[in-house]
């Protein structure tokens, strides 16, 4: 456990970014160290030349969580061998609130099938990537169940909205729509 005055369940969780493919080293690692790290996994089933296969892999890509003291040991962690960075904004570390970290904790503990989703935000680009429709860029629109991408004729002013499968789009650009006030 690290030497800290506070228990290590008051600490607070943060979000390390590591080399691509190195999360179980850097868990294990910080865990050698004394820390509390935290590396959610799913089960993704793989096709080989002669079978399928089940292998498990990160929910979240190059991350792994842990609960730290900043004050008295950042150092360590950020010399494990595969840590880049403890997630923030600029160079300021911004803690993980514990009730993000326990809905991941119980989506993972409930054995129900779970993979990595994008963030895709209304009013974002958005690029079809399946169905008939696919290679079509728009604008991401949603209300409750309904999932749309808004496609615009720019020289005309006009728009058409088609309803799509939500895991039929991706992210095609950072590009959002201003807020309508």
């Amino acid at each position: 456990m690290p030497a800290s005055s506070l228990s290590s369940s008051t600490l607070p969780w943060f979000a390390l970014q590591t080399r691509p493919r190195w999360e179980r080293y850097v868990s294990n690692a910080l865990e050698n160290k004394g820390y509390e790290p935290f590396l959610p996994l799913y089960m993704c089933r793989r096709l080989w030349s002669d079978r399928i296969k089940e292998i498990e892999f990160p929910l979240f890509d190059g991350y792994v969580f842990c609960r730290l003291n900043l004050e008295e040991r950042r150092t360590p962690v950020l010399t494990t061998p595969g840590v880049r960075q403890i997630m923030g904004i600029g160079r300021i570390p911004v803690p993980i609130p514990d009730s993000e970290i326990d809905a991941v904790r119980s989506i993972v503990a409930s054995g129900l099938a779970a993979q990595p989703w994008p963030s895709i935000q209304v009013g974002q680009r958005v690029r079809i990537r399946l169905g008939s429709l696919a290679g079509v860029e728009g604008i991401y629109a949603a209300s409750k169940k309904r999932h749309q991408v808004v496609v615009t004729v720019e020289l005309l002013n006009r728009s058409v909205a088609v309803e799509v499968d939500q895991a039929w789009i991706e992210a095609a650009g950072p590009t959002r729509l201003p807020a309508v006030v």
